[in-house]
């Protein structure tokens, strides 16, 4: 199955190379793979990773992805 994928802010730098700043990309993942599946998939750090959204709503890492999700990952927000 196929998802779409947009990764915010510092998780941007693990994007595939030709991906467009800020733009969307495939990936191609088994039926039935969790978010922590993409995660893990994407490789990135799972502690730069704070929350993912799924078709617009906010999913724990055991979320399973239907076919054709778009998804949001966000890392931790920083301040000061």
């Amino acid at each position: 199955m196929w998802v779409k994928v947009k990764l915010y802010a510092t998780l941007r730098q693990h994007a595939p190379v030709e991906t467009e700043p800020g733009q969307p990309f495939a990936v191609e993942l088994p039926e039935a793979s969790t978010v922590a599946d993409l995660i893990r998939q994407l490789n990135l750090p799972p502690h730069e990773v704070k929350v993912a959204f799924v078709n617009g709503r906010a999913q724990p890492e055991t979320f399973v992805l239907p076919a054709e999700a778009d998804v949001g990952i966000f890392p931790p927000v920083g301040g000061g």
